[in-house]
């Protein structure tokens, strides 16, 4: 008589295996890293392909569906489109941004003396009415403030430069991706068969179905809220750049540039753009920054009541209080991509626990009768 209980060697094998494998990867963290960093170095240029295929994939469906045309002219316009953004950007946009940078690297010393200057002034007037510890302690502090401020400005500024200098010399991927990315949206309905194929294989038909909705409401979410936010924020970076070219404010490509990223970032990004602007001006003219604050937040008024819900309507149905979460826990995890990306997630995954919940209910409830 066999032993049922008795766990064949078989079965014990691979829990060995992979106990053996867990504790080589733990025991060399440093190789396995460098392992992961090389391979997401050589498939930098899929990503960037299916960033693009997916930005671009709307419009394609959208002039395919509209102008009836074939899908070859329909990738040739969207592309020709792109590629004069791009040449746009990189062309006029870039060398601008980085005089900007380089400018208030090159002024930052003057500001600081300018501000020093300032401040000695202004407690020398205290010294007259009689308050003169007040005005040496308000003296010494202010100045280790702008000093320290300054140094912190030049640095993240000089780390700014040098993240643009490694875009730059990282763009032969990007023009990969680019090309990869056509042959994504040439063939796409058989890249999305493989894929059911590949889910239809693995977990069955029901509950590749149940995968294959959920993915589709999940793209659904993302699509809409990622471009509607990308096409809200170029709309306010744009105005943003005419509005401060008005008031003839300094640095306007570069503040333009930060409030248009920032503004991706719900809730706080206006702010966030905002308060930046008003510092890099702040130095060069206090007077100007005011100006510059009061340009960016009737602007962000405007985005916040009248665009952004043009643009987006509601386009992931949560609530303020989930979205404030999505960002603060996003941002906290995976920074800036984190509070990029929180809340379109977070939408996703209330659908899913949505379905499960009013499973687990529909059971109860026939358990009941």
């Amino acid at each position: 008589m066999k032993d049922n209980k008795r766990i064949p060697y078989l079965k014990i094998l691979p829990i060995i295996l992979i106990s053996l494998a867990a504790y080589k990867i733990i025991d060399n963290t440093d190789a396995v890293l460098k392992v992961l960093k090389s391979f997401f170095s050589l498939i930098t240029p899929f990503l960037w392909a299916f960033g693009f295929a997916y930005f671009l994939n709307p419009q394609v469906k959208y002039l395919e569906r509209k102008f009836k045309l074939k899908r070859i002219l329909s990738l040739f316009i969207v592309y020709v489109v792109l590629l004069g953004v791009l040449s746009f950007a990189i062309g006029i946009v870039t060398p601008r941004l980085l005089d900007n940078v380089k400018q208030i690297v090159v002024d930052i010393p003057s500001y600081i003396n300018a501000t020093e200057n300032f401040i000695n002034s202004a407690s020398e007037n205290l010294n007259i009415l009689g308050n003169d510890e007040v005005a040496g302690y308000i003296r010494s502090n202010a100045i280790q403030f702008i000093e320290k401020f300054g140094k912190l400005l030049e640095a993240g500024l000089n780390v700014a430069l040098f993240k643009i200098i490694s875009f730059t010399s990282g763009f032969f991927k990007v023009i990969v991706g680019l090309l990869i990315s056509t042959y994504m949206l040439m063939d796409k309905e058989k890249i999305i068969d493989s894929i059911k194929k590949f889910i239809y294989a693995f977990l069955g038909y029901k509950k590749g179905n149940q995968l294959i909705e959920f993915g589709v409401e999940v793209d659904r979410i993302f699509s809409k809220y990622i471009i509607g936010k990308v096409i809200d924020s170029a709309i306010i970076g744009v105005l943003c750049l005419i509005l401060l070219a008005a008031i003839k404010s300094p640095f306007t490509v570069l503040i333009s540039i930060i409030v248009g990223i920032t503004n991706m970032i719900p809730y706080f990004g206006p702010f966030i753009g905002m308060i930046v602007g008003g510092i890099i001006v702040l130095f060069a003219s206090p007077i100007k920054a005011i100006w510059v604050v009061i340009v960016i937040f009737i602007l962000q008024q405007f985005d916040g009541w009248y665009l952004g819900p043009k643009i987006l309507g509601d386009k992931v149905g949560l609530s303020p209080l989930w979205i404030i979460f999505a960002v603060i826990v996003g941002g906290g995890f995976f920074g800036v991509m984190g509070m990029l990306f929180g809340v379109p997630f977070i939408a996703a995954l209330r659908i899913l626990v949505d379905e499960i919940i009013d499973k687990k209910l529909e059971t109860k409830s026939k358990e009941i009768e």
